[in-house]
């Protein structure tokens, strides 16, 4: 038994902040925003609405775009480091606002930027060993609330979206494989530590990065992982018709796919409409290049993200 994706839907809020914007509130510019990320605008989630809420929309969407109901949906995996709350899971939430009463599994995973392709073989592997049949995956974020505005290097960089694929069983194979790391040696490098402590705050409740220390990791252990999801199927980086990286920097994009021979007329980038939406990102640009024609039947296409913790992985899929 294999696992095929049969539908995708994606969803940005409806307030959209540009560069020239933040040039009101922040100490900076658009050409230095663009010039060191590739990001022109972003959007951010309206007050009151919640994580869930994004990824309703995105889920919608999917279930639509795959024609099946909700309640065929018996496993909800939903990827996201700013849940709605702290518990229950944002996937129970989620659940019980597409209306579904089957009783099917609902969790949240947390990998940061890394989540979706976390998640989505996690899913692959429920389907797999036989646990579901069809699993919605959905990396859904408002980074828009972690962000301290007196930082200028990171808070020009995130935005808030999410996007959802439906997975499904298949006798032909669809998700091919996978590669997951993590490297807990580096946590430091990207991070939000605040925690909750008999109701106060410690830590630092919002993200701090260390710019150049995350890039030159980022490059390098994301071409390693994609060389290994290669070499795992006999493949080379000429094979690949779409890759579709985390969307979080422009530089990384265009310095992992030469690192991998592939030009960037092969490489999905959406990152200067949302900024980075940390696990949203792929789902995001997914859905973009599936609804615009450019993923096709039959091709392969490789995901790949890094994110805090560190982790980090890639996907091959046959679509």
């Amino acid at each position: 038994m294999y696992s095929r994706v049969i539908g995708t839907g994606s969803y940005l809020p409806a307030k959209t902040v540009t560069n020239f914007d933040l040039e009101k509130q922040v100490d900076t510019t658009n050409e230095w925003i663009v010039t060191r990320s590739g990001i022109q605008e972003r959007h951010f989630a309206a007050e009151g609405e919640m994580t869930s809420d994004l990824g309703l929309q995105a889920s919608l969407r999917a279930i639509e775009a795959a024609g099946i109901a909700a309640n065929d949906i018996d496993l909800i995996i939903v990827a996201t480091t700013s849940p709605d709350q702290m518990f229950p899971s944002t996937a129970c939430i989620l659940q019980d606002k597409l209306g579904i009463q089957n009783g099917g599994a609902a969790f949240d995973v947390q990998a940061v930027c890394g989540g979706f392709i976390y998640a989505l073989n996690t899913a692959d592997l429920y389907i797999r060993g036989g646990q579901a049949k069809t699993v919605l995956v959905v990396g859904a974020e408002v980074m828009s609330r972690m962000l301290d505005w007196t930082d200028r290097a990171t808070c020009v960089l995130f935005g808030d979206g999410a996007g959802a694929v439906i997975l499904q069983a298949s006798e032909t194979p669809g998700v091919i494989s996978a590669k997951l790391h993590a490297d807990g040696r580096h946590r430091g490098m990207l991070q939000a530590s605040g925690n909750l402590n008999n109701g106060a705050v410690q830590g630092v409740p919002f993200i701090t990065m260390d710019g150049k220390a995350v890039f030159k990791f980022a490059v390098t252990v994301l071409s390693e992982v994609v060389e290994e999801v290669l070499a795992d199927n006999q493949m080379q980086g000429s094979q690949i018709d779409w890759l579709i990286p985390h969307q979080a920097n422009i530089r990384i994009m265009e310095a992992t796919a030469k690192k991998l021979g592939l030009g960037m007329d092969k490489v999905v980038v959406t990152v200067a409409h949302h900024g980075n939406t940390s696990s949203a990102s792929i789902p995001l640009a997914l859905d973009t290049a599936v609804r615009d024609g450019r993923i096709q039947a039959g091709q392969h296409i490789l995901l790949e993200a890094v994110g805090g913790g560190f982790t980090w992985g890639a996907m091959l899929i046959r679509w």
